[in-house]
């Protein structure tokens, strides 16, 4: 079983060594820590993961951490969620089980009783007045 810790709301300088001092300041122990990046800039993206090793360990990182201050914020401390969207890891079973949840794709299907519109049909509709203005403009 899994404890982890979703810390968010961190300034763009914090590494996991600077969280580890802190926990290590605390008496605190985690198994890991990850903050995470933004692929292209490297830059932190303001959250990191903490992996504590049991449960009451998670609880007491979650109580020192959630709504401390940091500079001009307050972080934020709770357990993590197991990930969403397209791409979540995702077992035969979680397949499943969220094919039977939501039998429908999540792609608007085409009613049978309406007529495809061409390119050029859908280029002369804009859909919104940002996509009116954007027309204009083109």
């Amino acid at each position: 079983m899994s404890f982890t810790v979703f810390l968010g709301n961190l300034p763009t300088w914090v590494t996991a060594d600077d969280i580890k001092q802190w926990l290590a300041a605390e008496d605190l122990v985690a198994d890991a820590v990850k903050v995470i990046r933004n692929h292209e800039t490297q830059e932190s993206k303001g959250f990191a993961f903490v992996e504590a090793p049991t449960g009451d360990e998670m609880q007491a990182i979650i109580r020192r951490f959630d709504r401390a201050p940091l500079e001009d914020r307050l972080l934020r401390a709770n357990p993590a969620q197991p990930p969403k969207g397209k791409d979540a890891p995702r077992g035969p079973q979680q397949a499943a089980a969220t094919a039977a949840a939501a039998p429908n794709s999540t792609r608007p299907q085409q009613r049978p009783d309406r007529k495809k519109r061409s390119g050029r049909d859908r280029e002369q509709t804009p859909r919104s007045a940002f996509a009116t203005e954007l027309a204009k403009v083109l």
